[in-house]
């Protein structure tokens, strides 16, 4: 069976080798049931947008809250994927609104505490859609269970699942990025344009975090945590879809992939290689 034209150029860059000293970059695995088998699983466009930020991926099934700091160590960046899920409300103090709609508790258990270890490290960080909403939720902020229902705001729902792909992930609003933010230094920007799948939104930032960037209806699309110490960027939309198309998504692919190489660079200064240990 001949793969999908939309996965093509993942196949294309999955084909291209990284340099072998390239950044390390985690991604969080969800948890989904296949039939009666559980799968732990990543969506491929995350991984294709990693290595289009020049890191190599490596996807964590999942991990006892007392296994993080190894798996930080490993680590030269965290990319937190988006997902059908959202994040449990018991975690912002919330009982479910709507218990039809899918949560991943095992997923919840242990990236609040990454996200929390890694902006405390400094390890470059970058969430998107659902892991947009890890940080928030880890640091403190709430959630709206459905923007849609929030007086005054849009429904950021989007196009129907019925409607093609490029449809859905189409560019649906624009989003404002303040004077001065990160994101308006890394897309020399006042203004661009996003899609927008998603149900739950931010309620109460986290304390500490800076808005990036706000939809019309003034709803947070994007922040950052400018005391911490490195790069980190959290977004509502999904820059990882046809990123290598979208000079918006490369720009922010690329700033993330200098902050893990800087990283690495710092990491491993004064360690020595692999390769340099002698065998014999």
């Amino acid at each position: 069976m001949s793969e999908p034209a939309v996965f093509a150029s993942d196949l294309k860059l999955s084909n291209s080798p990284l340099p072998r000293h390239a950044p390390r970059v985690l991604l969080p695995a969800c948890n989904r049931m296949r039939g009666p088998h559980p799968f732990h699983m990543v969506g491929r466009k995350y991984v294709a947008a990693v290595r289009l930020a020049g890191c190599l991926p490596v996807i964590v099934p999942a991990a006892h809250p007392d296994e993080l700091l190894a798996w930080l160590d490993l680590a030269d960046g965290v990319l937190l994927t988006g997902s059908p899920s959202n994040v449990h409300p018991g975690h912002f103090g919330q009982a479910v609104q709507d218990p039809s709609l899918p949560l991943d508790p095992l997923r919840d258990q242990w990236t609040l505490p990454l996200i929390r270890l890694a902006l405390a490290r400094g390890l470059p960080l970058l969430g998107i859609c659902r892991g947009f909403q890890e940080v928030n939720a880890a640091m403190g902020g709430s959630l709206h269970q459905a923007v849609h229902e929030q007086p005054g705001l849009a429904d950021h729902r989007g196009p129907s699942e019925a409607q093609p792909l490029d449809e859905q992930y189409g560019p649906l609003h624009p989003v404002h990025l303040p004077a001065g933010g990160l994101l308006a230094k890394v897309l020399q920007a006042e203004q661009v344009m996003v899609n927008s799948l998603h149900g739950q939104g931010v309620d109460r930032l986290a304390p500490g975090a800076r808005i990036e960037a706000t939809a019309p209806d003034g709803l947070v699309e994007a922040f950052s945590f400018p005391e911490r110490p490195g790069f980190n960027l959290a977004v509502q939309w999904h820059p990882e879809w046809r990123a290598a198309d979208n000079p918006v998504s490369m720009a922010m692919f690329r700033a993330f992939g200098a902050a893990c190489r800087a990283w690495h660079a710092q990491a491993h200064a004064h360690a020595p290689s692999r390769s340099d240990m002698r065998t014999d």
